[in-house]
This record gives C-alpha cells, sequence and structure tokens, in this order.
C-alpha cells in the first residue's frame, strides 16, 4: 500500500560508506521505513534517494533535509570521504519537495537534542538540571571528530556548525607532548581528530608500541574488544591515554561555550567508549581545569545511544522550518 501524497518528509544521513534514509511524520522517524544503501553503489545522492522513493512505493515526500559528514556553506555540501556533488537542487530533483535543507551530520545530532528516548541516553558525569534554554554541546566521535553548540532561542533551534576536529590537540603532560610529535612525524600536524577518532585510538596504540620499543598495529574495533575483555594491557593503556584527552578537549569546549544544558557525546566511538570512560578518567581530565575545577560541575555529561538519531535531528529540523 502506498503512502499519503505530501503527508511525510524525507530524511537521510549520508555517511562515508552508507547512507541512510527514512520517512519523517513530524519530528518522529516512520517505523519500519528506515533503509541503508551502500554509496559505493552509486554514483551520487540523488541515485540513492530515487531508489529509496521506488521502495518506498514512489512516495510523494513534502520536505527533504538531509545531514552529511561534511561542512555545508551557501546550500552545498562538501564530503570529507566521499565525491558527490549534494546541493540543494539535486534534493528538488531528486524528491520533488517542496521544502529542501541540508545539515552537517553534527548540527541534525543537535538538533534530535530533545527528541531522544531517554533509554538511548547514558549520563556519564552528573549536573545540575539546566534551564530549558540553556546551551548544550553536541560532540562528535567517530570517523573524525567535532562539536557544536545548540542553542534555544524564541525563534527556534540554531546548531552553529565547526570543524573543531581541525584545532590543534592540547598537551598536558610529556607523554602527550611525544604523541603529538609521533601523530606531527607521521601527518604533519597534530590535530584533535588525529587522536580522537576510531583511527585516532588506533594511532595511540601505534605510538605507545613505538614508546615501548614493540610495535605493532591493532584495528580500533579490536582494541576495544581487547579492553572490554582484559586480553591485551596495551589496549587499556590506549583507551586511558584516548579517554583522559577526550576529557581535557571535552573540559576546554564546555568552558569556551559553557553548556549549562549539558554536553552530549555522539558517534560511533563515543558508543563503544561510553561504558569505559568513567573508569579510565574521564572525569578526573574533564573537571581538571584548576580553580575551575569545582565550576566544572555544572556541566553533565551524556552519551548518545541512538545510532538514527542524526536523522531523527533532519526530522525536527524541517519540523521547525516548516512552522511546526
Amino acid at each position: 500500500m502506498g503512502h499519503p501524497k505530501d503527508k511525510y518528509a524525507l530524511v537521510a544521513d549520508i555517511g562515508g560508506t552508507n547512507t541512510r534514509v527514512a520517512l519523517a511524520d513530524g519530528r518522529s522517524i516512520v517505523d519500519g521505513t528506515i533503509r541503508r544503501y551502500r554509496n559505493s553503489d552509486f554514483p551520487g545522492l540523488e541515485a540513492v534517494l530515487r531508489r529509496y522513493i521506488a521502495d518506498e512505493d514512489s512516495v510523494d515526500p513534502v520536505a527533504a533535509c538531509v545531514a552529511v559528514a561534511g561542512p555545508v556553506r551557501d546550500g552545498r555540501a562538501t564530503m570529507t570521504n566521499l565525491d558527490w556533488a549534494i546541493d540543494k537542487g539535486t534534493l528538488i530533483r531528486a524528491t520533488r519537495a517542496e521544502t529542501v535543507a541540508i545539515l552537517n551530520d553534527l548540527q541534525a545530532q543537535g538538533h534530535a537534542l530533545g527528541h531522544i528516548a531517554p533509554e538511548n541516553i547514558r549520563t556519564i558525569l552528573d549536573g545540575p538540571e539546566g534551564q530549558p534554554n540553556a546551551a548544550k554541546l553536541v560532540v562528535g566521535i567517530g570517523t573524525g571528530f567535532n562539536a557544536a553548540p545548540v542553542y534555544d532561542l524564541e525563534q527556534g533551534r540554531i546548531v552553529t556548525p565547526s570543524e573543531s576536529g581541525h584545532a590543534n590537540l592540547p598537551i598536558r603532560t610529556e607523554r602527550e607532548l611525544r604523541l603529538c610529535q609521533f601523530v606531527s612525524t607521521a601527518h604533519g600536524f597534530p590535530a584533535v581528530e588525529d587522536v580522537l577518532s576510531g583511527r585516532g585510538l588506533e594511532r595511540v596504540y601505534a605510538f605507545l608500541g613505538h614508546e615501548a620499543d614493540d610495535p605493532r598495529e591493532r584495528a580500533a574495533h579490536d582494541i576495544m574488544e581487547a579492553c572490554a575483555d582484559g586480553s591485551d594491557a596495551r589496549a587499556d593503556d590506549a583507551a586511558q591515554l584516548f579517554t583522559r584527552i577526550l576529557g581535557t578537549v571535552c573540559g576546554n569546549l564546555s568552558l569556551i561555550q559553557l553548556p549549562f544544558g549539558g554536553v552530549y557525546l555522539v558517534g560511533g566511538v563515543a558508543r563503544a567508549f561510553a561504558p569505559h570512560l568513567a573508569r579510565f578518567g574521564f572525569g578526573e581530565a574533564f573537571r581538571d581545569k584548576g580553580r575551575f575545577a569545582g565550576f566544572m560541575g555544572n556541566f553533565a555529561v551524556h552519551v548518545i545511544e541512538d545510532d538514527y538519531a542524526a536523522l531523527t535531528g533532519s526530522a525536527a529540523h524541517l519540523h521547525g522550518l516548516m512552522g511546526g
């Protein structure tokens, strides 16, 4: 049975490897409509969206929004790991929707806050409950790293874009300095996401092997499995170093943005680390700000464990654009 004409919005989350597409009714994803497509099977986004529309009985969406893993400027997205042209004209051609929008994927995560089921939010650090319009901070840790503040204003929600993962990595200890030098030797510049990402965890592990004069390589998911089963002391050491740097960076960003409404970690690496953040010292590093250590207790930290939050955020953004 086909879908009603001009009732649902089409939303998509475009990653480097896969694109997930769904239909939304207001801010809610319609059950049973999420589909995943491998990007390598298609020449571009238009082909993906046309396939989805055909797979969903030639649905005629009233609006469309895509979340893109890369910067968005003047209505055009540049993907970090995919050579696709993504602009509003592409969305209009593919969907014939009356209203279209393009978001950075982290912006979409920010728009999802407040619309995620409580059971999909894990609290890492408690803090006082903020006012409903208090600023929030969403921090993405996955293939790369990024952060964006979330502001709820009278005119609606604003999630400002950034490229925080390309800022310099902070240095607190001699070992962290050596890690920065190790990363610089391999990649020319010690950026935050060179350490705080999936491939970054692999570099931390390689760095520890270099330090011990016992070089070994492990994939990020193998390192996390070893942390869970205790089979590799170096994996624990790498995860702890990663966690403490993550705490430092998130603490720095919190002092810059003052997110009294909470800090929300998102992304596959954040979800993988969630069970281990406490024992590896995230809280201590987050609050290690000298005379401002007590002040850091104002910021609660959570992990979003909803893999489809970017779709929900895209739906919420469209709902606001359309006066909902």
